[in-house]
């Protein structure tokens, strides 16, 4: 995973107000989580399921504007509610959105079932999607950042 994803997704963790964030992309997990005794550490695990280790960093000295960061990322797009997030209606079926693909408000990008009530998540802005910041079958916290759209 490359630094700048990296920092994107702290970022993220700052902005939301999410404890705990964890992303796997095949070999790598990246973990990060807020320290509730120190509200400015922040922890971040890297490595393979076979060698997971930790190191502690301080969260960044200086922050931009939140409006700024914003502007800079894009629209963030998060969950309304705590549930399992499905990128696809059903297991035969593609995706409702992909990185890269153009959305308009209202569409649908995903499903969170809750409750074993299926939601369909749509946008809450036009744009592209950047990032998609959730693994299918993941389970999510209301507020967790989900999508990036540009």
């Amino acid at each position: 995973m490359d630094l700048r994803k990296l920092k994107k997704l702290i970022d993220l963790v700052q902005e939301s107000g999410i404890s705990e964030l964890e992303v796997t992309e095949g070999e790598e997990r990246v973990r990060i989580v807020k320290n509730a005794a120190a509200p400015q550490a922040t922890t971040y695990m890297l490595g393979t399921p076979a060698a997971t280790h930790q190191a502690p960093v301080a969260a960044p000295v200086a922050m931009a504007p939140a409006a700024v960061v914003a502007e800079e990322e894009g629209h963030v797009v998060t969950a309304p509610m705590v549930g399992t997030f499905y990128r696809t209606g059903s297991p035969d079926t593609p995706p409702f959105v992909e990185i890269g693909q153009t959305v308009k408000e209202g569409d649908t990008l995903c499903i969170i079932e809750a409750m074993k009530l299926m939601n369909e998540i749509e946008s809450d802005a036009s744009g592209v999607i950047k990032a998609i910041l959730v693994e299918s079958g993941q389970p999510v916290e209301f507020g967790q950042p989900m999508f990036l759209i540009d």
